[in-house]
C-alpha cells in the first residue's frame, strides 16, 4: 500500500508518521500551505507534491486529511482526475463516505476513517494512536483490507453503518468536548462560593482525575458514588435548590443525574430509586 495525504494538518501530520512507524510506505503531502507540506514531508521523510495528479499517480490510497467542511470541495477538484481502482479516504468522524458521493461512478472506492482519540500535536499525538480504536465505514471492496492494515498494527477496529456516523460521532462528543463543558461549569459555581479560578480548577482536577482513572479500571458501574449512587434524595433535592437561579446547570445536573440513576440500579438492583427519579423528574 502506498497512501498519500491531501492536507497537512494535525491528523495528516499523526497519520502519516504512524504508517511510517507501522512499515507502511506513505508517498508524501499536498497541501495549499506548501509550507505545511513541506515540513509534513519533512517529518515523515516523504516527498512534498505541488500536484494532485502527480501525487495521485504515485499513490494508491488517498486520505483526505482536511477540514469536514472542505472534504467536499477536495474531492470535486480531484474526482476528474485519473482516481480509478484508487482508495479515497478521509478522517472525519461525523461524515461518512457518502461525502465521496459518485466515487463508484469514477471507479475509486470510499472510506470514511476515524481515530476515536484527541489528535491535539502535530508532532507528538501520533503515539498516541497506538491505543486508539478506529471505525472504519465505506465500499465492500476493500473494506477488510482497510480494517486489516489497522488492525496489523495492534489497533482494535470498528466497522459501522454509513447512517449511523453522526451517531457514532455524537457519542464521541459526549465523552470528550462535553466533559470539558461539564468541569467549565464546576469551575463556575466553585467560583460562586468564593474560589479564585485557579484554586477551583487546582481543587477539582484531583477529583476528576481519580474518577476518570476509576472508570477506565473499573468501569462506569463500579466507579459511580454520591448522592445518587447512594439514593440520597434529601441532597440531590438541596443541589436542585441551589441551582435554582441558574437554569442552564440545574437542568443539566437534573439530565444527569437521572441518566445517572439507571446506573445507580444496575449496581444496586434491590435498591428503590423511584423516589430519586421523581424529585429528578
Amino acid at each position: 500500500m502506498k497512501i498519500g495525504f491531501i492536507g497537512a494538518g494535525k491528523v495528516g501530520f499523526s497519520l502519516g508518521k504512524y504508517f511510517i512507524s507501522n512499515g507502511i510506505s506513505v508517498t508524501g503531502y499536498y497541501s495549499r500551505s506548501p509550507k505545511s507540506a513541506k515540513s509534513a514531508a519533512e517529518f515523515t521523510n516523504s516527498r512534498m507534491y505541488s500536484s494532485l495528479t502527480d501525487i495521485l499517480k504515485d499513490s494508491d490510497t488517498l486520505f483526505l486529511t482536511v477540514p469536514d467542511d472542505v472534504i467536499g470541495t477536495v474531492w470535486e477538484h480531484i474526482k476528474n482526475l485519473d482516481v480509478r481502482n484508487k482508495k479515497i479516504c478521509h478522517c472525519s468522524g461525523s461524515i461518512s463516505s457518502a461525502a465521496f458521493f459518485d466515487a463508484e461512478n469514477k471507479g475509486a472506492f470510499a472510506y470514511s476513517i476515524h481515530p476515536l482519540c484527541a489528535v491535539s500535536d502535530k508532532y507528538n499525538s501520533w503515539r498516541d494512536l497506538k491505543n486508539t480504536v478506529f471505525t472504519i465505514e465505506g465500499s465492500e471492496q476493500y473494506l477488510t483490507k482497510m480494517r486489516n492494515l489497522f488492525a496489523g498494527f495492534g489497533n482494535e477496529t470498528v466497522v459501522i453503518n454509513t447512517k449511523d456516523k453522526a451517531l457514532y460521532h455524537a457519542g464521541a462528543v459526549l465523552a470528550s468536548n462535553l466533559v470539558i463543558a461539564l468541569l467549565s461549569m464546576s469551575e463556575d459555581v466553585l467560583k460562586q462560593c468564593g474560589f479564585s479560578a485557579e484554586s477551583a480548577r487546582k481543587a477539582l482536577l484531583p477529583l476528576f482525575k481519580v474518577n476518570a482513572e476509576n472508570i477506565v479500571q473499573n468501569g462506569p458501574e463500579k466507579a459511580l458514588t454520591g448522592p445518587v449512587e447512594r439514593n440520597d434524595v434529601q441532597t440531590v433535592r438541596y443541589h436542585l435548590e441551589s441551582l435554582g437561579k441558574d437554569l442552564t446547570k440545574r437542568e443539566v445536573y437534573r439530565l444527569l443525574s437521572l441518566e445517572l440513576t439507571k446506573i445507580a440500579q444496575e449496581k444496586h438492583w434491590q435498591r428503590n430509586y423511584t423516589q430519586m427519579k421523581e424529585v429528578l423528574k
